[in-house]
């Protein structure tokens, strides 16, 4: 029996049942596609990003104490990678939700259609196998139905998954070199700075000295 027969044979708890799953098919796999390429977009340019974000506040970071420029870039990368993060989960409960849910709808499909193929076999009055099996083994259809839509969804959310993942990690490793970087800036302008100091202090000192050696 091909599947114009079978969808004579369905009532409109299955046709809603089935478009159901149609339209979770659909939006997991556009929501898929385009979770997979933005992704891959956000892993590639995170660290350029971050490195940008930080240079840009050169200019604010100026006149600042070391530890108020330490926290000032922390918190701008927090920010960052916040945001990296808010953008990598971007439709994933979508593909979530359809693997999780769609299984279920078409295991309900294929309860809901025996019951609708016993009930008409009871009207009937034959119960051969003849008679049941067609009709049972048709409502399987949406357990498979269910199946097809769940597994792509999972795919897609586990590619996603690990390229969010992939993001992060390249996110707090350049996050943690720019802080490193940050230090040694902060360590050689205060190295620079108690060199001036003491430089200072030895001239005053010497002018000291000749000032009361030239009043002797």
């Amino acid at each position: 029996m091909d599947f114009a027969e079978y969808w004579q044979y369905t009532d409109a708890v299955t046709k809603f049942l089935f478009f159901a799953l149609l339209a979770l098919s659909v939006a997991s796999w556009f929501t898929g596609i385009i979770r997979l390429y933005q992704s891959h977009q956000l892993k590639k340019a995170v660290a350029e990003d971050l490195m940008k974000a930080v240079n840009s506040q050169s200019t604010e970071l100026e006149g600042l104490s070391s530890s108020e420029r330490k926290t000032v870039t922390e918190q701008t990368l927090m920010q960052h990678i916040g945001r990296y993060r808010d953008k990598g989960e971007q439709g994933m409960s979508i593909l979530g939700t359809t693997a999780a849910i769609a299984p279920f709808i078409g295991l309900f499909g294929t309860v809901w259609g025996i019951f609708h193929a016993l009930h008409s076999i009871g009207q009937t009055g034959q119960a051969g196998l003849s008679q049941v099996a067609g009709p049972v083994g048709e409502a399987l259809i949406m357990t498979g139905l269910g199946l097809a839509v769940a597994l792509p969804a999972v795919i897609f959310y586990n590619i996603a998954l690990r390229l969010n993942r992939r993001t992060l990690y390249v996110a707090n490793d350049t996050a943690y070199g720019l802080l490193r970087e940050t230090a040694k800036k902060n360590g050689a302008n205060t190295s620079n700075s108690k060199q001036t100091t003491a430089l200072a202090n030895n001239n005053q000192s010497y002018v000291g000295s000749m000032s009361t050696s030239t009043a002797g």
